[in-house]
């Protein structure tokens, strides 16, 4: 088995855009997913970064995902728009929903996107912090296949639904972004420890039968985070994403409905532009201050700083950007399979 490797980022992005490609993907369609991927990886969110291309070759093999959507919009409201992805790679339709949310806005002060019918949606932190790189205000959420427990129900019962927020300063600072799950812990990254030979932390997941272990090889249900408030918190999305664009997943899931346990999710974006309602430069202005005030403030025993949030993430992405993205050995091992089966070369890394 090939050891771990260290891999540039331009490489990454490319070696994903050409097996996306041979899977059938278009050029265009996997020159945007790509640097999703990368993304992810590049701020450490290696859960969500190239271990999700394996996976999303076996997605467009069995036809879960397709890798020739229709995608199409629809609008009846000025603010609003719906995207029906044609089950497309969540990357594609999710940047595509990110910069028709920022033209709109420009547009109307707000405007809102839902998509209908995608697969894994990748990183929400990139499509809320594509809004922000606009200047806009951009928030994210996601409803998908029920994989986390539900305060007092057995068993998987809600998805592990993540909620993302990006709001851009002067650029003086990195853009404060809250990326995070429902879930005390990612099934990504229950998959990361596994291949890691790692045990999960306490309190994060349980075995099929609800029983808590800290062992990644039976941990099978993620716990919500907070309890009662993270199973909330789900519920909620899912209502503001499935139920709004009329595409249930929780009822179909749980109730026996034909297709009801088919691969699917649904995710809602917002964009914001500051200037509807103010200055944006003093609007800006204010976003560093609050920065730096939080980061001025003294420390806790056993911290040497306060951050704030994506602040530890744009500080990966910097270092991996120069340094380039470590990729595991099993991981590397899975997409050189990937890449044999699909007749792709695997760049010489180092």
């Amino acid at each position: 088995m090939p050891g771990p490797v260290t891999v540039p980022s331009a490489v990454l992005e490319s070696f994903i855009r050409d097996l996306f490609v041979a899977a059938g993907v278009s050029e265009a369609d996997a020159a945007t997913a790509a640097p999703v991927f990368v993304w992810a990886n590049l701020r450490g969110v290696d859960s969500h970064g190239l271990a999700r291309v394996p996976r999303y070759v076996e997605l467009f093999e069995s036809g879960e995902a397709n890798a020739s959507p229709d995608i199409t919009v629809t609008s009846d409201r000025p603010g609003v728009l719906v995207i029906d992805a044609d089950r497309a790679p969540g990357p594609v339709a999710l940047t595509r929903a990110a910069d028709l949310a920022v033209e709109r806005a420009r547009e109307q002060g707000v405007a809102m996107v839902s998509v209908r019918g995608t697969v894994h949606t990748g990183a929400i932190g990139y499509y809320a912090s594509r809004i922000a790189d606009a200047g806009q205000i951009g928030l994210g959420i996601v409803a998908g296949m029920p994989n986390m427990a539900y305060e007092g129900a057995a068993g998987a019962a809600v998805a592990t639904s993540p909620l993302a927020i990006a709001v851009p300063g002067t650029g003086v600072h990195p853009t404060v972004v809250l990326d995070m799950a429902t879930a005390v812990i990612a099934l990504g990254k229950i998959a990361q420890f596994k291949r890691a030979g790692r045990p999960l932390p306490e309190g994060a997941a349980t075995t099929a039968d609800g029983t808590p272990t800290t062992d990644p090889e039976l941990a099978k249900i993620p716990l919500p985070v907070g309890g009662a408030k993270g199973s909330g918190l789900s519920l909620m999305f899912e209502l503001l994403t499935s139920v709004l664009v009329t595409a249930p997943i929780l009822t179909g899931f749980h109730g026996g409905a034909e297709g009801g346990r088919k691969h699917r999710q649904n995710a809602t974006l917002i964009a914001i532009d500051p200037s509807a309602v103010g200055p944006a430069d003093e609007f800006a202005a204010n976003v560093d201050a609050t920065i730096e005030t939080i980061q001025a403030l003294p420390t806790a025993e056993g911290f040497d700083r306060v951050i704030v949030p994506g602040q530890r993430g744009a500080e990966t992405f910097e270092k991996r950007s120069a340094a380039g993205v470590p990729v595991g050995e099993k991981l590397w091992a899975e997409m050189i399979a990937a890449a044999e089966k699909l007749g792709v070369a695997v760049p010489e890394v180092g």
